[in-house]
């Protein structure tokens, strides 16, 4: 047995990584559980001979100056990741003649852009700018959400301002609503526009995306916001994160899978069983657990009832995540590509659904020179998939891989005969190399009953155990997730009657 240390982290993601290097920083002694052979989670990394791709995530916001990462990354004193600046953030093919929509980084090119793509909508988009200048003051504020206790309200007290007040009646309205409240709700372009965009952050569709969720990520794209492409890869992001843990003492050890979690109310102290691999099973001791794990994997964790709450049991089994993954992995000679061709293009599909498509850039390090890599996703239900008999499992994966080539395909005005490298991950797949509940993506969607006050708090009612992650509020993407660590680790701290104070 080792000696209990201050903090367990389980879970190797951008999440988990953030809070292990903020509590280390901090000075506590940390160690980090990762159940595979490497770091970063669904933004993670996988090697093909000479290609690299992306797992899951293939773009970053918050790396400009006052962005979530570029203020994480300051506070622990490590140089943000080499990344170039996406301008368009996204093209948009609705796929039904029109010039594809394309979203530019200037604020006044992306107004002239949408008044020519959608007329009379500037409402619609003046109504989303206000809301999220009011979220932006918020959030850099480091609000608690939801509130649990008395030092969490002080927190949201203290970051609220008159315009977050005014924006209230909003928090129980959908993207949906913003548009008929503008006038805009008959614009059916408009809105397979919208439902195309929020599926990438919310895993919604606009009648089902918070507004004041929706009103945010839809501004994601331009000034001062933007998105970034990774140098090398989006493992560069979790390399500077262990560099920061490992510094200030912090371990790491993959191909460790925590499988039971148990609490000593006596000692006030958690014995976490740790499946070590080779190593066999291990028992480590801490203070404090971290998990950014999704939230349906803890009653598993926490088998004995006497452990948990039964209601708190009961709402985490009731917990469904909105969506898994269908991901193409191909390469391709660079010269087969358009000579515009965007680094992240949305495609409106009818079969196997719309695409998200993500093209490495020359010189990047993903694929060799005169090669691109090319990732194209489409979402799809988590279901089945895990009990499928291996033959037609097979034939599934080959009859969606066909289909979503030709659709890469008809989008790039690619040959068929251009793939020098093709392959396809389902959920199953995803299941395997993550450890997620029937390989979902993201977290459990952010409809309006799920966002802020709303949602699953960081603290849980179990003491010395919080959450953090993409079920936890702000929600999806590094960004997000990064900042519901932050939350976490503040309140962790805040328990023992310390703080962290990041810089404006």
């Amino acid at each position: 047995m080792e000696s209990v240390q201050d903090v367990i982290v389980i879970g190797g993601g951008i999440a988990g990584l953030t809070a292990a290097a903020l509590l280390a920083h901090e000075g506590l002694s940390v160690t980090l559980l990762e159940s595979h052979h490497q770091l970063g989670g669904c933004a993670g990394t996988f090697r093909r001979g000479p290609y690299t791709f992306d797992v899951g995530a293939t773009q970053v916001a918050g790396l400009e100056p006052g962005g979530s990462h570029a203020r994480l990354f300051r506070h622990l004193k490590i140089k943000p990741p080499e990344a170039a600046r996406l301008d368009p953030g996204c093209v948009v093919d609705l796929n039904d003649g029109s010039p594809p929509v394309h979203l530019w980084h200037d604020p006044e090119r992306w107004r002239r852009e949408r008044s020519q793509q959608f007329p009379g909508s500037e409402r619609f988009w003046q109504l989303c700018r206000w809301i999220h200048r009011q979220n932006w003051q918020f959030a850099a504020a480091d609000p608690v959400l939801p509130v649990r206790t008395g030092w969490d309200l002080g927190r949201t007290l203290a970051a609220l301002k008159p315009g977050n007040l005014a924006c209230a009646p909003f928090s129980l309205l959908t993207v949906s609503d913003l548009l008929n409240l503008s006038g805009c709700g008959g614009d059916i372009r408009l809105r397979r526009f919208l439902d195309l965009q929020l599926r990438l952050y919310s895993q919604q569709p606009c009648d089902r995306t918070a507004a004041l969720y929706g009103a945010t990520v839809l501004q994601m794209c331009q000034a001062p916001l933007g998105l970034w492409h990774l140098h090398g890869s989006m493992q560069s992001l979790s390399d500077q994160l262990v560099m920061a843990l490992q510094r200030d003492g912090g371990r790491v050890h993959l191909r460790h899978r925590a499988v039971k979690l148990e609490r000593d109310h006596d000692l006030a102290e958690w014995l976490v069983t740790v499946d070590a691999h080779a190593q066999g099973k291990l028992r480590l001791k801490a203070s404090e657990i971290v998990c950014s794990l999704p939230p349906q994997c803890l009653p598993g964790l926490i088998p004995d009832p006497q452990q948990m709450p039964e209601a708190y049991r009961n709402h985490l089994d009731t917990l469904k995540a909105p969506s898994g993954a269908i991901v193409f992995y191909g390469a391709v000679e660079r010269h087969y590509l358009p000579d515009d061709c965007p680094g992240h293009l949305q495609r409106d599909e009818e079969s196997p659904g719309s695409l998200f498509l993500s093209v490495s850039h020359d010189g990047d390090g993903r694929a060799p020179e005169g090669q691109a890599t090319v990732i194209a996703s489409v979402f799809t239900s988590p279901e089945g998939w895990l009990d499928l008999d291996e033959k037609a499992y097979q034939k599934r994966k080959k009859e969606l891989r066909d289909s979503i080539r030709a659709g890469v395909n008809a989008a790039l005005n690619l040959p068929d005969h251009a793939w020098l490298h093709q392959e396809l991950a389902t959920p199953r797949g995803f299941a395997h190399w993550t450890g997620r509940p029937h390989g979902v993506v993201g977290g459990l969607g952010q409809s309006p009953d799920r966002f802020g006050p709303f949602g699953l708090a960081s603290r849980t009612p179990i003491p010395g155990l919080w959450l953090c992650g993409d079920s936890i509020h702000p929600g999806e993407g590094t960004a997000g997730v990064s900042l519901s660590a932050l939350m976490a680790c503040r309140q962790l701290m805040a328990s023992k009657g310390l703080s962290i104070r990041l810089a404006d």
